[in-house]
């Protein structure tokens, strides 16, 4: 598969993880670029960042903590495209399950495509009831405010259309950044598609 993915990955406190996260998205042939954003970290995750030298990487660094959307805001600027992508740096998700989420969008069907932990087929951690609850619950809102059918759209994975992304407007800096791009692609009349994904919570 062609090199048309760039990710960026939002990073807070994430010593123990990132770097095995890094060393599996950048072994990913369609991964063109990391833009990797470091959100004031104080675990050393900063130290860990600034010894990386890698042709597909790039590091941002906030001063001070921000909140995930806005290191997600930070990291869109400088992504290249043309499909870009959210990837966490907790191991949470498995990268490898990113090559799905190209198809649909390399042969025009989709403008995004977010990854779903509740579509079946897929290996998955047990929930806690009350996580799994809330989700579905603010999926449910999710999909009454913007008419369409998410089975999940607090996920982590979502690859969009740069040219789409560029024309959108976001503001929340902290975790309705999830709802806020769902109800901003759906106001435009994005095609969203759905995949399922392995998850490994922690």
């Amino acid at each position: 598969m062609d090199a048309k993915l760039s990710l960026v990955m939002p990073a807070f406190n994430e010593a123990q993880t990132i770097t095995e996260t890094i060393n599996r998205v950048v072994a990913l042939d369609f991964v063109n670029q990391l833009v990797i954003v470091d959100d004031g970290s104080t675990d050393g995750t900063r130290q860990i960042l600034n010894d990386l030298n890698h042709e597909k990487i790039k590091i941002v660094f906030h001063d001070k903590n921000q909140g995930k959307g806005a290191a997600l805001h930070t990291g869109f600027k400088v992504a290249k495209g043309p499909f870009i992508g959210v990837q966490d740096a907790d191991l949470e998700y498995d990268p490898n399950d990113l090559a799905k989420f190209l198809p649909p969008l390399l042969s025009g069907q989709a403008d995004a495509v977010f990854g779903s932990r509740f579509r079946s087929g897929e290996v998955g951690r047990v929930l806690y009831f009350w996580h799994s609850l809330g989700n579905r619950f603010l999926t449910t809102l999710s999909n009454m405010a913007t008419n369409i059918n998410l089975t999940d759209m607090e996920t982590c994975y979502k690859v969009i259309r740069k040219d789409i992304l560029d024309k959108i407007s976001l503001n929340e800096k902290r975790f309705g950044f999830e709802p806020e791009i769902t109800a901003k692609l759906a106001s435009r009349g994005a095609r969203i598609y759905e995949v399922g994904i392995s998850y490994y919570g922690r």
